[in-house]
């Protein structure tokens, strides 16, 4: 995984659990943070790329090339400018999973995606300008704004986008029975 020198790595901790705004960091108290290598035993990746060069960052197009993401989009969110604004952050925020991957690249803004870990607690993980992550299919997940409530994101997909979520539970789902064996029974 690639990260520059000069830009803080992103930032992950357990989810307090309690039923505040969303928007909120929700750190447990004390805090208890998680390490890039935790998320990757999830089957999350991270990369940190240089945002304000991401149409020619050498770096990103390896990264295309070799997981073969051959389709993109940006997606501002934001009250102004996401159509059904409160809408669309409700379904963001209802717990699901995808078959495919989830592909986010965070060009400017800042937000937060939660995932399961094999405990099936919440891990709150906090991208920001710069950041990108891969989601496995299969896993459990959501997304929120923080409190600046603005995000533009670019997102890959291998072929055209599946945009269908799955909410849980859905244990019986391929995609899940397959990111369960490899991800959970595999390091039993």
């Amino acid at each position: 995984m690639g990260v520059e020198v000069n830009l803080p790595p992103m930032e992950a901790w357990y989810f307090d659990e309690l039923g505040e705004d969303q928007r909120l960091p929700h750190q447990t108290n004390p805090p208890q943070y998680v390490s890039l290598e935790k998320l990757a035993d999830i089957g999350v990746l991270y990369w940190k790329l240089d945002a304000d060069n991401f149409e020619t960052d050498p770096e990103l197009q390896k990264i295309r090339k070799t997981r073969g993401y051959n389709y993109k989009d940006m997606l501002t969110i934001c009250p102004e400018k996401l159509p059904n604004y409160h809408e669309k952050i409700k379904n963001f925020y209802e717990e699901h999973l995808h078959t495919d991957e989830e592909i986010r690249y965070c060009l400017e803004g800042s937000g937060y995606f939660d995932v399961r870990d094999k405990e099936d607690r919440w891990i709150r993980i906090w991208v920001k300008k710069g950041d990108m992550i891969i989601l496995p299919g299969g896993i459990y997940h959501r997304f929120t704004l923080d409190t600046n409530n603005y995000i533009n994101i670019l997102r890959l997909f291998q072929g055209e986008p599946v945009w269908t979520a799955y909410n849980r539970p859905c244990e019986e789902h391929p995609a899940r029975k397959m990111y369960v064996h490899q991800f959970t029974e595999q390091s039993c």
